[in-house]
């Protein structure tokens, strides 16, 4: 027999390589616990696109040149020009001071907010003794509370207990007092990764109680506080439950407008009106980034403040 024939009579004699049943390969691609968790990526880019897929087509006709909302009929900026023009054909007298309302809104509401629930949030966290677990359970209340029970409730109290006139200012503490719990939790995960270590050691350097939390507990809790700004700012403008129990007259805020108009025939200025609140949101988050960035740098921490931002470890 030749070198040919016997290797021919040797590969016939082994045994076939049977391949794994399709189903099998794939079971095993996804449920591999040593390999990379696929399903959940795939699971997490479908929600992404799902809650992003909205938000674009809304952008996308903000820029279109009908008046449809539903076919886009090619590129313009005439929604965009309605909404500061007056010569415009298409001008909308009433989203500008709309515009106005909300900024007003949130830009006072983010300091008052912020100042009442930072400190808050140290009193709390040093707070001990008899009720002091009672007074953090009941922080959480707004936080579980319907918004329309609290609208509600703050509808009668300032009109029926207070006889407080409503509008702005009855606008305005009303997203005070709801955005302060918010505030305190962001402050007070910060104070509990703080610990009370830092002021014990300034205090025994000689440092008095208000100088030690001057001095050294709030440059601490810098990122804590400009992080509760930007969220407190988030929350406020596009608040429309409360605003709209506490609203009379000339207090009509974006979120008031679009839902009246979209209920009859709206255009596409409401679309472009909701774009420039988007944009505004994005360019405070990306300010907040870059001053997280600065502090940690100033600091030597070498961590992303994109990823602190996005993981609230503040």
């Amino acid at each position: 027999m030749t070198t040919t024939e016997a290797a021919t009579q040797a590969a016939l004699e082994r045994p076939a390589v049977v391949a794994p049943p399709k189903i099998g390969r794939i079971r095993t691609f996804f449920a591999n616990p040593w390999g990379k968790p696929r399903f959940l990526s795939v699971w997490t880019w479908l929600y992404i696109i799902w809650s992003i897929a909205p938000v674009l087509i809304a952008v996308q006709f903000s820029f279109n040149a009908g008046r449809s909302r539903s076919t886009f009929q090619g590129f313009s900026m005439q929604w965009y020009q309605a909404i500061w023009d007056n010569t415009s054909e298409n001008f909308d007298e009433t989203l500008l001071p709309a515009l106005g309302q909300s900024l007003k809104l949130a830009l006072l509401t983010m300091p008052i907010a912020t100042a009442l629930g930072v400190g808050l949030a140290i009193g709390l966290a040093r707070w001990r003794g008899r009720g002091a677990g009672s007074a953090n359970f009941l922080m959480l209340f707004p936080l579980v509370t319907p918004e329309i029970v609290m609208g509600a409730s703050m509808f009668l109290i300032f009109s029926n207990l207070y006889h407080f006139r409503l509008g702005t200012g009855a606008q305005l503490l009303g997203h005070v007092t709801f955005s302060i719990s918010y505030v305190v939790i962001v402050t007070r995960g910060r104070l509990f990764a703080i610990g009370g270590d830092y002021e014990e050691a300034a205090m025994d350097l000689g440092a008095s109680p208000a100088g030690a939390i001057r001095r050294v507990l709030i440059p601490l809790l810098m990122p804590a506080i400009l992080s509760s700004f930007f969220i407190v700012f988030a929350i406020s403008i596009d608040d429309f439950v409360i605003s709209t129990y506490l609203c009379a007259q000339d207090c009509t805020t974006i979120p008031i407008k679009i839902y009246s108009a979209a209920r009859n025939a709206g255009n596409p200025s409401l679309n472009a009106i909701a774009t420039i609140m988007m944009v505004l949101s994005l360019i405070s988050i990306a300010i907040a980034v870059l001053i997280l960035s600065a502090f940690n740098r100033r600091h030597g921490s070498e961590a992303s403040a994109v990823e602190d931002f996005a993981r609230f470890e503040i």
